[in-house]
């Protein structure tokens, strides 16, 4: 599908407003509400669109300690990664989890209430049937920059 120019504003302004009205989306990138509204449901269709969410502040609900761990399995293999990879999503204190080249295999985001929670979850990783060789964690002191909801033309240039 052909992107112009009005269909990479109306992604832009949706992936940081998905609430914005019809009316204002059509105002925002200058096209009348019909025809924008006929892109956007185009968009939908063709699955540029999934869908519309609200980012919730988890740390508003309840306190967390983002723990940042680089993983280095025992063995590297088809059948250490998947066991290794369904543990990590069976746990739901793992929020974010990416394979990686150089020297470990996988660096993980772990939010826990406590770091003795964290603690805990590693012991039980590493006296069970996760085939860890090493690891090693960096407790965040900060956090300077977040990811940012949105979509950039950019992006695609």
């Amino acid at each position: 599908m052909k992107l112009d120019r009005y269909d990479l504003k109306i992604l832009e302004i949706l992936s940081r407003d998905g609430r914005i009205t019809k009316s204002k989306l059509a105002e925002a990138i200058n096209l009348s509400v019909s025809p924008c509204w006929e892109r956007v449901r185009r968009l939908e269709k063709a699955g540029i669109i999934e869908g519309y969410t609200a980012r919730i502040n988890a740390g508003a609900l309840v306190r967390r300690t983002p723990v940042w761990v680089q993983v280095e399995l025992k063995a590297h293999n088809a059948e250490s990664f998947a066991r290794f990879e369904a543990l990590v999503h069976d746990t739901p204190e793992v929020t974010e989890c990416v394979a990686v080249g150089g020297g470990v295999d996988y660096l993980i985001k772990v939010e826990a209430e406590t770091i003795d929670a964290y603690q805990r979850l590693l012991d039980t990783w590493l006296t069970g049937e996760a085939g860890i060789e090493r690891y090693f964690t960096y407790i965040v002191t900060k956090t300077v920059k977040r990811p940012a909801p949105g979509f950039a033309p950019r992006d695609f240039a």
